[in-house]
């Protein structure tokens, strides 16, 4: 059952939205990009946040009791960050005394700078006889009355004494929350960084950000050291079944992965691991469970119950990651056990349900994962597409490198855009294999059933030539040693068939129809590729206008870096789960109707 949402005015910018109840008034606002000032990043210990609650009512909270004014707390004043909403209310929010620093990330949005990693510097007053305060009390005391709290470890503990006293007592401390990561001797607030990572299947990509200017320091991706493992998540949950000494080799293979990222990034930027304090991790519920050595076997047999789908915060130390000693891993929640936190990071980086617009957000991959919906309702599920659009079980298929076919246009010759330029042409990758399709489509050479011709059908037609005979299997010959045959189109059939099924139940339930589509937004690397004409041409996504066919990039790395350098977009981040409604295809009564109804090729003139 869904929960009524409440609605909440912001005055005096008029701004409106509507949440669910229990949703705090902070995070309310920033869900529609309304900044509300504040240095703790909504945790209730800056009191810079305050808001007047002109209609409704806000309890008064300890927090609330601790850092306002009697006579506030009596005009209606409340910390936004502590005051949650049970019913429709109406608040004065006061202008901000300060622009906050930002960054454009994602989809052209702009990022209020506020990482859940803070540096602070002190000078604090030295011990005597008339001030016996601990250690402890004195670093805490100090970073109060800056609006922090602050709880320390044992490990930062044994550091405390010696730094205090060999600086001076001059310190920047360095908080991930209100947790003390470290104890720097001087002013080291120029220098924080953290890392966001997106464990893909196939490809890592690992982002060293800068978290007090927003920018990246440097970039790296590389293949998944698990890749011998098997090529899908199916491949490397089959491995991990026999026993926990596989899972630990999945486990090593990709920590051992990240941590090469990282050495290179330290070594090209001269960053240091000691000054790189946290990590936002996202990747699908298969590379998170092997991540933290999980078992993820019930992933792969019914009802697929994973092991987790909450957002974890770990000691970065417990898997190994290379950041610094006391440095902490964050990873996004999961809102399926095959619509992953790398989705989740999708959603966060397009804003996909915190705007009006109706958009469809795909990432094409082994598994099509689909979020539909605007800020009003939203609705998620995953569509087995199977391993075409990775170019396995293609004839000529492979991945995306140097050799592979990855455009395709028919006239009355054959035009190829192959990976690395001026290469011989040795097999063809994904976007590739949805190219050719589309254009033997548009030249007539496949109909729309996805029956390949022959030569002997089309005579006079200036591609005939290459209509050839493969073991007995019609195929396209594109370049020496290089062809497309009728099974490799039925694999594709398939793999897009389950694609628009997923989007056609969720528009279903929805009730909505092609023409009330804003956008549709293709995310992952795939997505880059993919060109937006032969999508529409294959039936892969519904047919709207080419420009509202948007390739968003690499959406789950980019949600990452966003988590990482927006404490209150992190929470937006734990918030979608409950924002987002689940659809599991498995066992739908309408999934094979919707499937046959898909299964074809659209006939040209329908699409445009």
């Amino acid at each position: 059952m869904i929960q009524r949402k409440l609605e909440v005015i912001y005055q005096p910018f008029d701004r409106t939205t509507r949440v669910p109840p229990g949703t705090t008034l902070f995070s309310a606002a920033h869900w529609i990009g309304l900044p509300i000032d504040s240095t703790c990043g909504g945790r209730g210990t800056c009191g810079k946040c305050k808001v007047r609650v002109i209609e409704g009512a806000a309890e008064v909270t300890t927090a609330d009791h601790r850092l306002l004014r009697k006579e506030e707390l009596d005009g209606g004043w409340r910390l936004s960050c502590q005051a949650r909403i049970y019913e429709d209310m109406v608040c004065e929010v006061p202008q901000l005394l300060r622009v906050p620093k930002a960054a454009t990330m994602g989809l052209g949005r702009l990022v209020i700078l506020d990482p859940n990693v803070r540096k602070v510097y002190l000078e604090l007053a030295e011990p005597t006889l008339e001030d016996q305060r601990s250690d402890v009390m004195r670093l805490g005391d100090a970073l109060t009355a800056e609006g922090h709290d602050m709880a320390a470890g044992v490990a930062v503990l044994r550091t405390i004494p010696r730094v205090l006293r060999d600086s001076g007592f001059k310190v920047t401390a360095v908080l991930a929350g209100e947790q003390l990561v470290a104890l720097e001797p001087g002013d080291t607030t120029d220098e924080s960084f953290g890392v966001a990572f997106d464990v893909g299947t196939t490809t890592l990509v690992g982002t060293l950000m800068n978290l007090r200017t927003g920018m990246a320091a440097g970039v790296l991706s590389t293949l998944n050291g698990q890749a011998p493992f098997g090529a899908d998540v199916i491949s490397r949950i089959s491995h991990g079944m026999n026993g926990p000494d596989s899972v630990l080799e999945l486990q090593t293979a990709v920590v051992t992965t990240m941590n090469t990222i990282l050495a290179d990034l330290y070594e090209q930027t001269g960053v240091s691991p000691a000054r790189t304090y946290e990590a936002v991790v996202v990747g699908n519920a298969t590379m998170l469970h092997l991540l933290f050595g999980i078992d993820p076997s019930p992933l792969a047999v019914m009802p697929f119950t994973p092991a987790f789908m909450e957002p974890l915060l770990i000691a970065a130390r417990e898997v190994g990651l290379d950041i610094h000693p006391n440095g902490f891993l964050q990873t996004l929640p999961a809102l399926g056990a095959y619509v992953g936190a790398d989705i989740v990071a999708g959603v966060l980086a397009t804003s996909v349900v915190r705007e009006d617009k109706l958009r469809v957000f795909v990432d094409v991959g082994t598994n099509g994962e689909i979020v539909l919906g605007s800020a009003q309702r939203a609705l998620a599920t995953a569509a087995p597409a199977g391993p075409a659009f990775e170019g396995s079980q293609i004839r000529c298929g492979m991945r995306a490198t140097e050799g592979a076919i990855e455009g395709v246009q028919l006239g009355d010759t054959v035009e190829l855009q192959v990976i690395g330029g001026d290469v011989r042409a040795m097999g063809i990758c994904g976007s590739g294999l949805v190219d050719a399709v589309a254009q033997l489509l548009h030249v007539g050479l496949l109909d729309h059933s996805g029956r390949m011709k022959g030569a002997g059908d089309v005579p006079g037609h200036p591609l005939a030539d290459r209509l050839i005979d493969v073991d007995g299997v019609r195929a396209f010959l594109l370049a020496d040693g290089v062809f497309l045959t009728q099974r490799d189109v039925r694999e594709l059939q398939f793999a897009k068939g389950s694609i628009a099924t997923g989007i056609k139940v969720l528009m279903d339930i929805l009730g909505v129809e092609t023409k009330d589509l804003d956008q549709v937004l293709l995310g992952g690397s795939f997505g880059s590729y993919l060109n937006p004409e032969s999508a529409k041409i294959i039936g892969l996504v519904p047919p709207v206008d080419l420009d509202k066919i948007i390739a968003v990039g690499n959406s789950a790395g980019e949600g990452a870096k966003i988590a990482l350098l927006s404490y209150r977009e992190r929470q937006v981040a734990f918030e979608l789960p409950s924002r987002i409604e689940y659809v599991e295809l498995s066992g739908r009564a309408d999934f094979n109707d919707a499937f046959v109804s898909v299964l074809q090729f659209p006939h040209l003139e329908l699409v445009g």
